[in-house]
Formats: structure tokens, C-alpha cells, sequence
């Protein structure tokens, strides 16, 4: 009988060696540095390793890092935790707007709850106050690039959240080899230099903006040729300032009789009321983190996970250690990671593949799985809508890209029917983006035909 079962041992190490080296053969392939790439796959029904390569050597992980940060402020708030700014009034004939850093906040939403205000008869307010006392004033995450201020893919994220703190520029093409026209929606305090030129000829727009921090830091260079006009967006540098101007727009559009500044005060707790609020659901944050990596919703999350956990202000601190005690839960060693955000846009980030597979095969086992995994795009949709098609319904992935560094976590089915948890993460300054997602892809391939 031992010797039976010696020889089916042998045999499941003889294939599972066999497994390993079709995917070493692959990566030998594609011609890159092995020693760039971190890869750990993790059968998610027992949490064996099936394949690994540098699994324990700390990596960027780019915007996977979101896989993380926004489970521990699931698992803290609740699945139905809602966003909320709220409108109270007090006994003084006094309003408070009662900020919750709600992402999806839109201008019209300030003119919404003033209505409701006005329908209720409130047209002369004593005074109106902004509690911001949810968070901190730090509106950018440590290691972030000072050069990338102008991507809207990275605006500052605050109490203050409203319209996804960014602008709109729209450059107007006007006759052949003229001055385009350049217009801000809606106002708001900034200097641009126009130097985009019409050229209806092309019928390609060539814009781009610039900023140089140390001659001129308020003034936003436009460059460029335009055929057809184009929509610009811009982060917001002063989300207070923003904020109040729309504010000041949405009394003005109900007619409010009021013409003083706007003050900022904490909201009293006793004699008050609440005249109408604005919400937004968890699943919505968790889609547009997992689906699109909203790098202004993740980062919102998980301050706001943080000041619940601390039952204090909100701070890149309180929400670390709340992501520490979540990872104690669920009994994963994360000794050899560092994480300083909660979207991964830092370079300051560094994580083993070893503890990413590990922390999805714990995942899979927590209650609330099925809408975490749910919010994970699937070839065809989110960030991988031209990407991974190959695989159909049998992958549920969140990707990373930063310069330099690509990366992507998540499950997949193998042609066997096995779910496996994996993580790949490649960071490489002589690879293209589009070759190390070409080597992702190759990976998975192989671990769909192989396993």
C-alpha cells in the first residue's frame, strides 16, 4: 500500500513539475529579466501553491494594491454602508452642511438639498456653516509624483469631494491657423496661457497642458493643434475653494435670502435637525474602484474606513492601522509589505506576490465574497475591456499600471474547472506597457491550459 501511494505521490510531483515548467518555458520565451517578474498562483479550495517565481520579493503593485485596501474598508463599514452629506438646520435658523467626503457629490446636489430647504420654507438662513471635521487636510498620498499634479486620474481627494474635483476645459477650434478658444466650466480662479492653434486640416487634436512649478505654478500652459473641439479635464488644486464657489452657485439658484461668507464650524448636537441628505451606496464605490481603479473613490473609502475604525478624523494613519487589524482577521503574515495609500498611485508601495494570492484565498472565504468579486471586472469590461478576452467567463482580475511597473491579481478558472487566486506583478524599465501585459496574458494562458 505505501508503495502505491509513493508512486501516485511521485506522479502528482512529476506533473506538477511538468505544470511549473511550461510556465518557466513561457517566460523564458517572451525574453525578459526573470528576476523582474513576481508570480504566485494559489489553489483556492486548500491554499497550495502551484506555481511561484520571486514570490517573496517586495514589488510595486500599482493599482492592485486597491484589492486590499478596499476589502479592509468593506469589512469595516458594511455592505451597506452608504456615503452621506447631510443638511441640518438648527433651532438658530442656522444651516449646516454636514460633509461625508462622498465621491459621487455633484454640484447639482448641493442645489438639490438647498431646494428641499426652500420647500420647507427655510429662504433666510442666520447663517450657513460647513462641518469638515471628517478629515484631515492632507489631500495627497505620500510618494505621490509632484509632476503628475495635472493628471485627472490622480486629483486630490478631501472632505471637500464634489463634481470628482475636477475641471472642465473645452478648447473651441475657430477659423484655419487661429488662437483656439479656450473656455472653464463652471468658474472657477485659474490662468491658462493659450497657445493651441487651429488646424482644420488635420482633423486631429494634438493638446496637452503643462505647468512649470517654479517660474509660474498658477498658470496652466495649453499647447497644441485642434480640428474639432475637446473637453479637458483638470484637477481642482483648491477643493475648499471649489467647493464654496459651487456652494455660492446653488444658494444663488434657489434664490436664497442670504448674501453673507460661508463659515466652517463643527455641527452642535443638540437642537438641530435634519432637513434633507444625499447618498450614495458601497457597491457603487466598489465598482468604480475594482471596475474602473477610481483612484479619488479608493482613496475616499479608505479614509473614511479609517475614521470609523479610530471613531476619530480621518487620516492616512487611522486607516493603516485599521488595514493592519483587518489583515490580523484574517491570519495573513504581512511583515515583508509596506502599503502608504489606499489606491497604490505610490511608488512607495511594495508587496509579495506571496501575500497577494494569499490574501484572495482568504477573501474567498469571508461572507462578503460574492460582492467583492462581483465588482471585479471580467474581460470585456473596466480596465480590461480590450483586454483578456480570450478567457470569456473565466476570470475575475484587478489590474496595475504605474510607470515602469504593470501588474494583475485576481482568480481564475482553469479549462479544468480549478479556480486558482494569483498575482502577477512585473516591474521593468525596459519593457514596454504593452509587452508586460502581452507576458501577463502568456502567464495566465498557461495556467488556464495547464492546471
Amino acid at each position: 500500500m505505501q508503495k502505491i501511494i509513493s508512486i501516485i505521490l511521485s506522479l502528482c510531483f512529476t506533473v506538477s513539475a511538468a505544470n511549473a515548467n511550461n510556465i518557466d518555458k513561457t517566460i523564458n520565451d517572451l525574453n525578459i529579466n526573470k528576476s523582474a517578474i513576481s508570480v504566485s498562483i494559489k489553489d483556492v479550495q486548500n491554499g497550495n501553491t502551484v506555481y511561484s517565481l520571486n514570490e517573496n520579493t517586495p514589488m510595486v503593485p500599482a493599482s492592485t494594491l486597491k484589492l486590499v485596501t478596499s476589502s479592509a474598508a468593506l469589512y469595516t463599514l458594511g455592505k451597506d454602508y452608504q456615503f452621506s452629506t447631510k443638511l441640518y438646520k438648527s433651532t438658530n435658523n442656522d444651516l449646516y452642511f454636514k460633509l461625508g467626503a462622498d465621491p459621487f457629490l455633484e454640484s447639482s446636489d448641493l442645489s438639490k438639498l438647498l431646494s428641499v430647504a426652500k420647500s420647507k420654507n427655510i429662504i433666510s438662513p442666520k447663517q450657513i456653516y460647513i462641518d469638515s471635521t471628517l478629515f484631515d487636510d492632507v489631500e495627497w498620498g505620500e510618494g505621490w509624483q509632484w509632476d503628475d499634479d495635472l493628471n485627472p486620474l490622480m486629483p486630490k481627494f478631501s472632505i471637500y469631494n464634489l463634481d470628482s474635483n475636477l475641471l472642465k476645459l473645452v478648447v473651441t477650434p475657430g477659423a484655419n491657423n487661429s488662437p483656439a478658444t479656450l473656455t472653464l466650466k463652471p468658474f472657477y480662479p485659474i490662468t491658462f496661457m493659450n497657445l493651441v492653434k487651429t488646424n482644420r486640416t488635420s482633423g486631429q487634436n494634438h493638446v496637452s497642458l503643462s505647468r512649470n512649478n517654479s517660474i509660474a505654478p498658477n498658470i496652466i500652459n495649453v499647447s497644441g493643434t485642434v480640428a474639432k473641439s475637446q473637453t479637458l479635464k483638470i484637477p481642482v488644486n483648491n477643493t475648499k475653494m471649489y467647493f464654496k464657489l459651487r456652494l455660492e452657485d446653488a444658494i444663488r439658484e434657489q434664490k436664497l435670502d442670504y448674501f453673507k461668507s460661508l463659515q466652517e464650524a463643527k455641527m452642535p448636537e443638540n437642537n438641530i435637525y435634519l432637513v434633507d441628505e444625499i447618498k450614495h451606496d458601497i457597491q457603487q464605490a466598489l465598482s468604480a474602484i475594482l471596475k474602473q481603479s477610481n483612484n479619488l473613490v479608493a482613496e475616499s473609502l479608505f479614509k473614511i474606513a479609517g475614521a470609523c475604525w479610530a471613531d476619530s478624523q480621518g487620516s492616512t494613519e487611522n486607516s493603516l492601522a485599521m488595514l493592519n487589524e483587518y489583515l490580523k482577521t484574517l491570519n495573513i503574515k504581512f511583515d515583508d509589505i509596506k502599503i502608504v495609500d489606499g489606491s497604490g498611485v505610490s511608488k512607495n508601495n511594495l508587496m509579495t506576490a506571496d501575500f497577494m494570492s494569499d490574501f484572495l484565498v482568504k477573501k474567498a472565504t469571508e461572507a462578503d465574497f460574492e460582492l467583492f468579486k462581483s465588482a471585479l471586472p471580467i474581460p470585456g469590461e473596466g480596465t480590461l475591456k480590450n483586454r483578456m478576452l480570450y478567457f470569456k467567463g473565466n476570470l475575475s482580475a484587478k489590474t496595475g499600471t504605474l510607470s515602469d511597473a504593470s501588474a494583475i491579481a485576481g482568480y481564475i478558472t482553469s479549462r479544468k474547472g480549478k479556480v486558482y487566486a494569483f498575482d502577477i506583478m512585473i516591474n521593468d524599465a525596459k519593457t514596454s506597457s504593452a509587452d508586460k501585459k502581452n507576458i501577463e496574458e502568456q502567464i495566465l494562458r498557461q495556467i488556464y491550459i495547464t492546471y
